[in-house]
């Protein structure tokens, strides 16, 4: 995408106070703000990264939006996942074109956003949520997020009462109790499937992972990823005085079709070797 089109989403970025705008562009249309108004015309059909200025002086800088900027700028009615473990999620899950991925627990639809477009245009997700305006507000933001039809499929239902989907590459869950639908996730996945879930505290971590081991899945982990931003000015580099730190714990298994108590014997022979490796002169010929 060279230079903004008509029906484009931008985002402009005041210089002043580094206040956001996500929106969409249209001949004749304007973007009202408390610095003054940006006409959309002044935009379309020139370079991406110009700075455009209201009647006031006011500058903003005109960018093509990051997967980030559509995620953090979606409507919501529950709280959304921050880029951070999106990114990682999707890389764990090997969430790629033409994969075949479930997700339960839909609320506003970023995780679904973010799926959807490492998937196209040639894979589907299916996304399966039990309250019906929390899949109302996700489809609008898929919608506005300009996200191809056939991409996303949407399912009202409690995953209690069983998937339809099996052979899948990968699932999502994004539900409190997750121990409570490990069987439902196992019937959908494929062997060797992707398994992913985050939750707030330890308090589900354990019978979360409790429930895990009881199959069948292996190569259990349980992950917390921390980002601390930085003041990104030449003079004076440092940590901002704030950062968000808690976020959730991410939890990670591969479906598995080995015994389990042969399994259990070769995680604990992987230890093993290694710790080997890490001790001092293990890496030497």
């Amino acid at each position: 995408m060279t230079n903004p089109n008509d029906g484009d989403l931008a985002l402009f970025v005041n210089l002043r106070d580094d206040k956001r705008y996500l929106v969409r562009l249209k001949s004749g249309g304007q973007l009202h703000t408390h610095r003054g108004i940006v006409s959309h015309d002044d935009i379309l059909g020139k370079p991406w990264g110009r700075i455009a200025r209201t009647q006031m002086g006011t500058a903003f800088l005109v960018l093509e939006p990051s997967s980030a900027d559509l995620i953090r700028h979606i409507k919501r009615n529950t709280q959304i996942l921050f880029p951070k473990d999106i990114g990682y999620i999707l890389m764990k899950l090997a969430v790629r074109p033409g994969r075949l991925i479930l997700e339960a627990g839909t609320g506003s639809g970023g995780m679904t956003l973010a799926m959807a477009l490492a998937t196209a245009p040639l894979g589907r997700i299916v996304s399966y949520e039990v309250r019906p305006e929390f899949q109302a507000i996700a489809k609008q933001n898929l919608e506005r997020a300009n996200i191809p039809p056939g991409i996303v499929e949407f399912k009202l239902r409690d995953i209690a009462e069983g998937l339809d989907e099996t052979d899948v590459d990968a699932f999502f869950l994004d539900v409190a109790e997750p121990w409570n639908y490990l069987t439902q996730v196992a019937s959908a996945l494929r062997g060797g499937g992707f398994f992913a879930t985050l939750i707030a505290t330890m308090n589900q971590v354990i019978p979360t992972v409790q429930a895990l081991e009881r199959g069948p899945f292996g190569l259990i982990e349980v992950e917390e990823l921390l980002l601390r931003p930085y003041k990104a000015v030449s003079s004076r580099v440092r940590p901002a005085d704030r950062m968000v730190a808690h976020t959730g714990y991410l939890v990670f298994a591969r479906k598995v079709e080995l015994a389990e108590e042969n399994f259990k014997d070769q995680v604990s022979n992987v230890k093993e070797l290694e710790e080997d490796d890490t001790e001092p002169g293990g890496d030497e010929a």
